[in-house]
Protein backbone atom coordinates (compact mmCIF):
# COMPACT_ATOMS: atom_id res chain seq x y z
CA UNK A 1 0.00 0.00 0.00
CA UNK A 2 1.31 3.35 -0.69
CA UNK A 3 1.83 6.09 1.95
CA UNK A 4 2.06 9.83 2.04
CA UNK A 5 3.18 12.16 4.52
CA UNK A 6 1.42 15.20 5.01
CA UNK A 7 -1.84 16.92 5.38
CA UNK A 8 -3.11 20.22 5.99
CA UNK A 9 -6.88 20.01 6.86
CA UNK A 10 -7.89 20.24 10.63
CA UNK A 11 -10.05 17.27 12.02
CA UNK A 12 -12.50 16.96 15.17
CA UNK A 13 -13.18 13.90 17.47
CA UNK A 14 -16.68 13.26 18.01
CA UNK A 15 -17.28 12.61 21.63
CA UNK A 16 -18.50 8.87 22.10
CA UNK A 17 -18.23 7.93 18.84
CA UNK A 18 -16.50 5.60 16.66
CA UNK A 19 -16.15 8.08 13.63
CA UNK A 20 -14.23 11.50 13.05
CA UNK A 21 -15.43 14.21 10.90
CA UNK A 22 -13.27 15.49 8.26
CA UNK A 23 -13.63 19.08 6.67
CA UNK A 24 -13.45 19.44 3.01
CA UNK A 25 -11.49 22.11 2.09
CA UNK A 26 -8.37 21.26 0.46
CA UNK A 27 -4.93 21.69 1.40
CA UNK A 28 -3.75 22.26 -1.83
CA UNK A 29 -5.54 24.84 -3.47
CA UNK A 30 -8.40 26.38 -1.38
CA UNK A 31 -11.37 24.47 -3.21
CA UNK A 32 -13.45 22.40 -1.60
CA UNK A 33 -14.44 18.46 -2.54
CA UNK A 34 -18.14 19.20 -3.69
CA UNK A 35 -18.44 15.70 -4.22
CA UNK A 36 -18.19 14.56 -0.65
CA UNK A 37 -20.11 15.78 2.37
CA UNK A 38 -19.52 14.29 5.59
CA UNK A 39 -16.29 13.16 5.44
CA UNK A 40 -15.72 10.95 8.09
CA UNK A 41 -12.95 8.86 9.28
CA UNK A 42 -14.05 4.90 10.42
CA UNK A 43 -10.46 3.76 11.46
CA UNK A 44 -7.92 4.91 14.18
CA UNK A 45 -5.39 2.17 15.07
CA UNK A 46 -2.74 0.80 12.75
CA UNK A 47 -2.69 1.05 9.15
CA UNK A 48 -5.46 0.29 7.10
CA UNK A 49 -7.04 -0.64 3.75
CA UNK A 50 -9.21 -1.81 1.17
CA UNK A 51 -12.77 -1.64 2.47
CA UNK A 52 -15.01 -2.62 0.60
CA UNK A 53 -19.36 -2.70 1.52
CA UNK A 54 -21.57 -5.84 2.31
CA UNK A 55 -24.04 -5.97 -0.29
CA UNK A 56 -26.66 -4.13 2.23
CA UNK A 57 -24.37 -1.71 2.17
CA UNK A 58 -24.45 -1.82 6.25
CA UNK A 59 -21.03 -3.63 6.68
CA UNK A 60 -17.24 -2.97 5.62
CA UNK A 61 -14.44 -5.89 4.85
CA UNK A 62 -10.90 -4.23 4.88
CA UNK A 63 -7.58 -5.26 6.55
CA UNK A 64 -5.44 -4.08 8.67
CA UNK A 65 -2.66 -4.49 11.07
CA UNK A 66 -4.16 -2.83 14.01
CA UNK A 67 -2.90 -4.85 17.11
CA UNK A 68 0.52 -4.78 16.65
CA UNK A 69 0.44 -7.44 13.68
CA UNK A 70 3.47 -7.62 12.08
CA UNK A 71 0.87 -8.37 8.63
CA UNK A 72 -2.54 -7.03 7.88
CA UNK A 73 -5.44 -8.93 9.33
CA UNK A 74 -9.16 -9.21 7.98
CA UNK A 75 -11.59 -6.37 9.67
CA UNK A 76 -15.32 -6.56 9.53
CA UNK A 77 -16.97 -3.14 11.05
CA UNK A 78 -20.22 -1.07 10.82
CA UNK A 79 -20.25 1.67 8.04
CA UNK A 80 -20.44 4.26 11.49
CA UNK A 81 -16.94 2.86 12.62
CA UNK A 82 -18.28 0.53 15.25
CA UNK A 83 -18.44 -3.29 15.79
CA UNK A 84 -14.90 -3.81 14.56
CA UNK A 85 -13.86 -7.94 14.80
CA UNK A 86 -11.41 -9.98 12.92
CA UNK A 87 -12.58 -12.31 10.86
CA UNK A 88 -9.52 -13.87 9.23
CA UNK A 89 -6.75 -16.32 11.19
CA UNK A 90 -4.25 -14.49 13.46
CA UNK A 91 -1.68 -15.62 11.59
CA UNK A 92 -0.17 -15.27 8.08
CA UNK A 93 -0.74 -12.17 6.03
CA UNK A 94 -4.39 -11.37 4.40
CA UNK A 95 -4.91 -9.31 1.84
CA UNK A 96 -7.64 -8.31 -0.76
CA UNK A 97 -11.29 -9.34 0.91
CA UNK A 98 -14.79 -8.71 -0.29
CA UNK A 99 -18.43 -10.06 0.74
CA UNK A 100 -20.62 -12.48 -1.24
CA UNK A 101 -24.33 -12.01 -2.30
CA UNK A 102 -25.94 -11.96 0.52
CA UNK A 103 -23.04 -11.08 2.67
CA UNK A 104 -23.15 -14.30 4.67
CA UNK A 105 -19.79 -15.36 3.06
CA UNK A 106 -16.68 -13.39 2.25
CA UNK A 107 -13.48 -14.45 0.34
CA UNK A 108 -9.72 -13.29 1.12
CA UNK A 109 -6.27 -13.85 0.11
CA UNK A 110 -4.15 -15.58 2.76
CA UNK A 111 -0.98 -17.50 3.46
CA UNK A 112 -2.13 -19.23 6.65
CA UNK A 113 -1.75 -22.30 4.96
CA UNK A 114 1.93 -21.45 5.82
CA UNK A 115 4.36 -21.74 7.98
CA UNK A 116 4.89 -18.60 10.38
CA UNK A 117 3.65 -15.61 11.19
CA UNK A 118 4.20 -13.44 8.18
CA UNK A 119 6.10 -13.66 5.05
CA UNK A 120 9.81 -12.11 4.74
CA UNK A 121 9.46 -9.12 2.79
CA UNK A 122 11.59 -9.24 -0.20
CA UNK A 123 14.74 -7.21 -0.58
CA UNK A 124 14.25 -3.80 -2.28
CA UNK A 125 15.88 -3.41 -5.61
CA UNK A 126 18.90 -1.02 -6.22
CA UNK A 127 17.41 2.59 -6.32
CA UNK A 128 14.37 1.39 -5.26
CA UNK A 129 12.38 3.01 -2.58
CA UNK A 130 9.14 1.31 -2.70
CA UNK A 131 8.25 -2.82 -3.93
CA UNK A 132 4.56 -4.48 -3.90
CA UNK A 133 5.83 -7.74 -2.56
CA UNK A 134 3.90 -10.56 -4.10
CA UNK A 135 3.80 -12.98 -1.87
CA UNK A 136 2.63 -16.61 -2.00
CA UNK A 137 -1.36 -15.78 -1.00
CA UNK A 138 -3.85 -18.53 -1.79
CA UNK A 139 -7.76 -17.75 -2.11
CA UNK A 140 -10.06 -18.40 0.77
CA UNK A 141 -14.16 -18.36 1.32
CA UNK A 142 -15.47 -18.05 4.99
CA UNK A 143 -18.63 -17.29 6.73
CA UNK A 144 -18.80 -13.35 7.24
CA UNK A 145 -17.41 -14.01 11.03
CA UNK A 146 -14.73 -15.77 9.87
CA UNK A 147 -15.64 -19.47 10.74
CA UNK A 148 -14.65 -22.79 8.65
CA UNK A 149 -12.25 -21.16 5.77
CA UNK A 150 -11.98 -23.05 2.65
CA UNK A 151 -9.17 -22.83 0.22
CA UNK A 152 -9.83 -22.16 -3.10
CA UNK A 153 -6.79 -22.00 -4.80
CA UNK A 154 -3.82 -23.92 -4.72
CA UNK A 155 -1.02 -22.13 -5.99
CA UNK A 156 2.77 -21.47 -4.45
CA UNK A 157 2.56 -18.12 -6.04
CA UNK A 158 0.74 -15.31 -5.74
CA UNK A 159 -3.10 -15.55 -5.94
CA UNK A 160 -4.87 -12.31 -5.02
CA UNK A 161 -7.23 -9.82 -5.62
CA UNK A 162 -10.66 -11.60 -5.35
CA UNK A 163 -13.74 -10.07 -6.69
CA UNK A 164 -17.10 -11.80 -6.35
CA UNK A 165 -19.60 -11.43 -9.61
CA UNK A 166 -22.71 -9.77 -8.64
CA UNK A 167 -24.85 -12.93 -9.05
CA UNK A 168 -21.83 -14.82 -6.77
CA UNK A 169 -21.21 -17.67 -9.58
CA UNK A 170 -17.67 -16.27 -10.40
CA UNK A 171 -15.04 -15.10 -8.96
CA UNK A 172 -12.17 -12.43 -11.04
CA UNK A 173 -8.39 -12.45 -8.92
CA UNK A 174 -4.45 -11.59 -10.33
CA UNK A 175 -2.78 -14.72 -10.50
CA UNK A 176 1.42 -15.32 -11.17
CA UNK A 177 0.55 -18.88 -11.37
CA UNK A 178 1.59 -19.24 -15.13
CA UNK A 179 4.84 -16.80 -14.85
CA UNK A 180 3.20 -13.81 -15.91
CA UNK A 181 0.74 -11.53 -13.72
CA UNK A 182 -2.67 -11.81 -14.97
CA UNK A 183 -6.36 -12.07 -14.70
CA UNK A 184 -8.06 -15.07 -14.35
CA UNK A 185 -11.89 -16.38 -13.68
CA UNK A 186 -13.18 -19.30 -11.87
CA UNK A 187 -16.02 -20.66 -10.62
CA UNK A 188 -17.00 -19.49 -6.78
CA UNK A 189 -16.09 -22.80 -5.58
CA UNK A 190 -12.27 -22.78 -7.64
CA UNK A 191 -13.40 -24.93 -10.48
CA UNK A 192 -13.07 -24.16 -13.83
CA UNK A 193 -10.07 -21.61 -13.66
CA UNK A 194 -9.26 -19.84 -17.08
CA UNK A 195 -7.01 -17.17 -18.10
CA UNK A 196 -8.51 -13.58 -19.39
CA UNK A 197 -5.57 -11.74 -20.22
CA UNK A 198 -3.05 -12.80 -22.43
CA UNK A 199 0.27 -10.09 -23.07
CA UNK A 200 3.66 -9.77 -21.10
CA UNK A 201 3.45 -7.55 -18.12
CA UNK A 202 1.35 -6.39 -15.29
CA UNK A 203 -2.93 -7.43 -15.30
CA UNK A 204 -4.50 -6.64 -11.63
CA UNK A 205 -6.98 -5.47 -9.77
CA UNK A 206 -10.21 -6.44 -11.20
CA UNK A 207 -13.34 -5.61 -10.66
CA UNK A 208 -16.95 -6.54 -11.71
CA UNK A 209 -19.55 -4.30 -13.03
CA UNK A 210 -22.36 -3.90 -11.49
CA UNK A 211 -24.33 -6.18 -13.76
CA UNK A 212 -21.15 -8.74 -13.96
CA UNK A 213 -21.11 -8.08 -17.81
CA UNK A 214 -17.41 -6.52 -17.97
CA UNK A 215 -14.00 -6.06 -16.03
CA UNK A 216 -12.06 -2.96 -15.30
CA UNK A 217 -8.37 -3.33 -14.45
CA UNK A 218 -5.09 -1.67 -14.38
CA UNK A 219 -2.24 -2.62 -17.15
CA UNK A 220 1.28 -2.12 -17.88
CA UNK A 221 3.45 -3.69 -20.90
CA UNK A 222 6.72 -3.49 -21.26
CA UNK A 223 7.60 -1.69 -24.31
CA UNK A 224 11.52 -2.12 -24.77
CA UNK A 225 14.35 -4.30 -23.96
CA UNK A 226 14.86 -2.64 -20.74
CA UNK A 227 11.58 -2.56 -19.63
CA UNK A 228 10.78 -6.47 -20.70
CA UNK A 229 14.10 -7.43 -18.43
CA UNK A 230 13.35 -5.35 -15.52
CA UNK A 231 9.72 -7.22 -15.70
CA UNK A 232 10.95 -10.21 -15.53
CA UNK A 233 13.19 -9.58 -12.98
CA UNK A 234 10.26 -8.44 -10.80
CA UNK A 235 8.52 -11.80 -11.73
CA UNK A 236 12.13 -14.05 -10.83
CA UNK A 237 12.31 -12.00 -7.36
CA UNK A 238 8.61 -11.79 -6.44
CA UNK A 239 8.13 -8.36 -6.31
CA UNK A 240 6.56 -5.05 -8.87
CA UNK A 241 8.25 -1.75 -8.89
CA UNK A 242 5.87 0.91 -9.22
CA UNK A 243 5.10 1.34 -12.95
CA UNK A 244 2.97 3.72 -14.47
CA UNK A 245 -0.80 2.01 -14.84
CA UNK A 246 -3.83 2.38 -17.36
CA UNK A 247 -6.73 1.35 -16.95
CA UNK A 248 -8.50 -0.97 -19.11
CA UNK A 249 -12.14 -2.74 -19.41
CA UNK A 250 -13.27 -6.34 -20.93
CA UNK A 251 -16.25 -8.25 -21.42
CA UNK A 252 -16.27 -10.97 -18.58
CA UNK A 253 -15.28 -13.69 -20.92
CA UNK A 254 -11.63 -11.62 -21.69
CA UNK A 255 -12.98 -10.02 -25.06
CA UNK A 256 -13.58 -6.56 -26.50
CA UNK A 257 -10.40 -5.17 -24.29
CA UNK A 258 -10.67 -1.34 -24.45
CA UNK A 259 -7.63 0.88 -23.13
CA UNK A 260 -9.49 3.53 -21.22
CA UNK A 261 -6.96 5.73 -19.66
CA UNK A 262 -3.35 6.30 -20.77
CA UNK A 263 -1.71 9.63 -19.37
CA UNK A 264 1.50 8.05 -18.42
CA UNK A 265 0.38 8.52 -14.60
CA UNK A 266 -0.04 5.38 -11.96
CA UNK A 267 -3.66 4.84 -12.39
CA UNK A 268 -4.84 1.94 -10.30
CA UNK A 269 -7.84 0.83 -7.85
CA UNK A 270 -11.10 1.08 -10.57
CA UNK A 271 -14.20 0.04 -9.14
CA UNK A 272 -17.56 1.04 -10.40
CA UNK A 273 -20.24 3.39 -9.66
CA UNK A 274 -23.47 1.52 -9.58
CA UNK A 275 -25.08 2.73 -12.64
CA UNK A 276 -22.42 1.05 -14.44
CA UNK A 277 -21.51 4.26 -17.00
CA UNK A 278 -18.45 5.31 -14.77
CA UNK A 279 -15.58 4.22 -12.99
CA UNK A 280 -13.92 5.13 -10.06
CA UNK A 281 -10.18 5.19 -9.12
CA UNK A 282 -6.56 6.68 -8.07
CA UNK A 283 -3.81 8.24 -9.59
CA UNK A 284 -1.37 10.76 -9.21
CA UNK A 285 -1.97 12.06 -12.62
CA UNK A 286 -1.69 15.85 -10.83
CA UNK A 287 1.40 15.34 -8.98
CA UNK A 288 3.74 15.55 -11.99
CA UNK A 289 6.86 17.14 -10.58
CA UNK A 290 9.11 19.61 -13.19
CA UNK A 291 11.99 18.97 -11.31
CA UNK A 292 12.47 15.74 -11.45
CA UNK A 293 10.50 14.35 -14.49
CA UNK A 294 8.28 12.17 -12.86
CA UNK A 295 4.78 11.72 -11.27
CA UNK A 296 4.88 11.80 -7.32
CA UNK A 297 2.88 10.34 -4.67
CA UNK A 298 0.27 12.42 -4.38
CA UNK A 299 -3.07 10.02 -5.14
CA UNK A 300 -6.45 11.49 -5.55
CA UNK A 301 -9.64 9.92 -6.43
CA UNK A 302 -11.05 10.29 -9.97
CA UNK A 303 -14.53 9.08 -11.79
CA UNK A 304 -14.91 8.81 -15.49
CA UNK A 305 -17.37 7.14 -18.29
CA UNK A 306 -16.96 4.00 -19.21
CA UNK A 307 -16.54 5.60 -22.58
CA UNK A 308 -13.25 7.83 -21.68
CA UNK A 309 -15.44 11.08 -21.30
CA UNK A 310 -16.01 13.24 -18.27
CA UNK A 311 -13.05 12.36 -16.51
CA UNK A 312 -13.68 14.51 -13.15
CA UNK A 313 -11.69 15.02 -9.65
CA UNK A 314 -12.97 14.03 -6.38
CA UNK A 315 -10.61 14.54 -3.77
CA UNK A 316 -7.99 17.73 -3.21
CA UNK A 317 -5.42 16.93 -1.12
CA UNK A 318 -1.20 16.66 -0.58
CA UNK A 319 -1.71 12.85 0.24
CA UNK A 320 -2.55 9.79 -0.29
CA UNK A 321 -6.25 8.83 -1.10
CA UNK A 322 -7.11 5.60 -3.17
CA UNK A 323 -9.26 2.25 -3.06
CA UNK A 324 -12.12 3.97 -3.60
CA UNK A 325 -15.66 1.98 -3.66
CA UNK A 326 -19.24 3.29 -3.87
CA UNK A 327 -22.38 1.44 -1.78
CA UNK A 328 -25.02 -0.23 -3.56
CA UNK A 329 -26.91 2.48 -3.83
CA UNK A 330 -24.52 5.16 -5.13
CA UNK A 331 -25.24 7.64 -1.81
CA UNK A 332 -21.87 6.88 0.02
CA UNK A 333 -18.46 6.47 -1.30
CA UNK A 334 -15.51 5.05 0.97
CA UNK A 335 -12.16 5.13 0.79
CA UNK A 336 -8.26 5.31 2.60
CA UNK A 337 -6.32 8.28 3.47
CA UNK A 338 -3.59 9.28 4.86
CA UNK A 339 -5.66 12.88 5.89
CA UNK A 340 -5.13 12.40 8.86
CA UNK A 341 -2.32 14.77 10.58
CA UNK A 342 -2.03 13.00 13.77
CA UNK A 343 -1.48 10.11 11.89
CA UNK A 344 0.25 11.35 8.93
CA UNK A 345 2.44 7.94 7.75
CA UNK A 346 -0.29 5.78 8.74
CA UNK A 347 -3.64 5.25 6.20
CA UNK A 348 -6.84 4.68 7.45
CA UNK A 349 -10.50 4.06 6.13
CA UNK A 350 -13.33 7.42 5.42
CA UNK A 351 -16.62 7.43 4.17
CA UNK A 352 -18.49 10.42 2.95
CA UNK A 353 -21.65 11.38 1.19
CA UNK A 354 -21.67 11.02 -2.47
CA UNK A 355 -22.90 14.34 -3.67
CA UNK A 356 -24.53 13.46 -7.20
CA UNK A 357 -24.64 16.72 -9.12
CA UNK A 358 -22.09 18.91 -7.86
CA UNK A 359 -21.16 21.49 -9.90
CA UNK A 360 -17.89 20.52 -10.33
CA UNK A 361 -16.26 21.16 -13.94
CA UNK A 362 -15.05 18.57 -15.83
CA UNK A 363 -12.38 17.96 -18.18
CA UNK A 364 -10.90 15.74 -20.93
CA UNK A 365 -8.00 13.13 -20.61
Amino acid sequence: MLRSVLILCLVFLLSGCAQRRIPVVSSQSGSVETRLQNVTQLTFDGDNGEAYFSPDGNRLIFQSNRGGYGCDKIWVMRTDGSEKHMVSPDHGAHTCSFFLPGGRKIVYASTSHLAGDCPHAPDLPAGAHYVWPLYPYDIFIADDLGSAPIRITDNPRYDAEPIVSPDGSRIVFGSQRDGDFDIYIMDADGANVRRLTERVGYDGGPWFSPDGSRIVWRAWYPETEAELAQWRDCMARDYIVPFPLDLWVMNADGSGKVRLVRNGATNWAPSWHPDGRRIVFSSNMDDWRDDIRKYGHNFELYIIGVDGTGLERITYNSVFDSFPMFSPDGRKLVFASNRNPDKPRATDIYIADWVEQAGVGERGH
